[in-house]
């Protein structure tokens, strides 16, 4: 949902069809509001989604702002079609990106803290990388983190096969159930079999979110979503750097290049519910805020009149939504809706549970 040109939403308007970059550029004032539109040269500044993944996506990372300017003008020197399979950057924009599961939701994220690290891969001693692995014990951090993690990228086949044959044999014996690391190795080996991201969950902080709860991820941080169905909202663009569980393009320099190394813990966040019915998910994005909306029989949700371009999705329930003095939507459950800034405000009745994506 959004004006991505990769994949653009559709509006429908009085019964016209209209591409949503096509709308706004008719008033972006009007469409996205005067802050909006001039902080963001006329265009919306988030793309929405909804991501399932039934199984492990690819581990990756996004780049930052000037890494982004950076390498997409180098790209676009160097002829590589946007379209390419080897293209890192579709567009000149950074990533940022929050998701909040609706279902429970297995996913990877950052650098485990140094101790942890090391303990669930001492099984690396007896390997190739035992001298990374080595100086990591004895020297914590960003950069034994960075020198062990390039040199697991750069293992060949015979070297990769034989780190993921002593990583399963490490955790044969381990309760699956009480240990996520040792889960994620054994169903990653049976999902990607010969590929260096199956020791991943070792290396990385490794989260269950229950419905409701979100991760925030900024520019550098190496992760991977695991298992389940939520709401994703991220700045707009699609530049992604690939570092294993994928079959698709990895430049490991360029990856390497992105990465911030931090060794510490990622937040997951609950929400602050800001007012009965109305839970907002806290993050550093200037370009995107995502809030929850929930309405039953007795609460309704009366929008503010001060607001800018949001994109509402019904994710459960059915409701209502009425502008003015004029007929009122109908939405179910899977149904989006474009909100203009310059709509009168708004109210939503029924019972269900809506994502609001907006810009703080």
């Amino acid at each position: 949902m959004g004006t991505h040109p990769k994949a653009t939403s559709i509006a429908i308007d009085d019964q016209r069809e209209i591409p949503l970059p096509d709308l706004i550029q008719d008033d972006p004032e009007a469409f996205l509001g005067d802050s909006v539109a001039s902080r963001f040269n006329g265009e919306l500044p988030f793309l929405f989604k909804l991501l399932a993944a039934e199984k492990a996506l690819s581990i990756q990372a996004h780049p930052n702002l000037s890494q982004a300017h950076a390498g997409f003008e180098r790209e676009n020197k160097q002829g590589i079609p946007i379209d390419a399979h080897n293209r890192n950057y579709r567009d000149p924009n950074h990533k940022p990106e929050v998701l909040c599961a609706l279902t429970p939701f297995w996913v990877m994220c950052g650098f485990r803290p140094v101790d942890q690290i090391v303990a669930n891969l001492r099984f690396l001693q007896d390997t190739v990388v035992c001298k990374q692995y080595d100086e990591l014990s004895k020297k914590p951090g960003v950069k034994t983190v960075r020198r062990l993690f390039s040199t697991l990228l750069d293992l060949d086949k015979k070297a990769v096969d034989a780190v993921v044959t002593l990583a399963c044999l490490e955790y044969q014996s381990t309760d699956t159930e009480a240990d996520a690391p040792a889960k994620w190795v054994k169903k990653l080996k049976d999902q990607q079999p010969g590929d260096i991201g199956v020791i991943s969950p070792l290396l990385l902080n490794t989260y269950l979110l229950k419905p409701g709860e979100a991760i925030f991820l900024d520019a550098g941080e190496l992760h991977a979503y695991l298992e389940g169905f939520g709401v994703e909202l991220m700045a707009n663009s699609d530049n992604v750097l690939r570092g294993g569980l994928t079959a698709k393009h990895v430049d490991r320099d360029e990856l390497i290049r992105t990465l911030t190394f931090k060794a510490e813990a990622i937040p997951v966040l609950s929400g602050l519910e800001v007012s009965p019915g109305l839970t907002v998910y806290q993050t550093s994005a200037e370009e995107f805020r995502l809030s929850r909306i929930s309405v039953s029989e007795n609460r309704k949700y009366e929008a503010q009149v001060d607001r800018n371009a949001e994109i509402l999705i019904v994710t459960e329930g059915a409701c209502s939504l009425r502008s003015g003095a004029g007929d009122g939507l109908e939405l179910v459950q899977g149904e989006s809706v474009f909100v203009p800034a310059s709509s009168p405000p708004y109210n939503i009745s029924g019972k269900a549970t809506l994502y609001r994506a907006t810009v703080p």
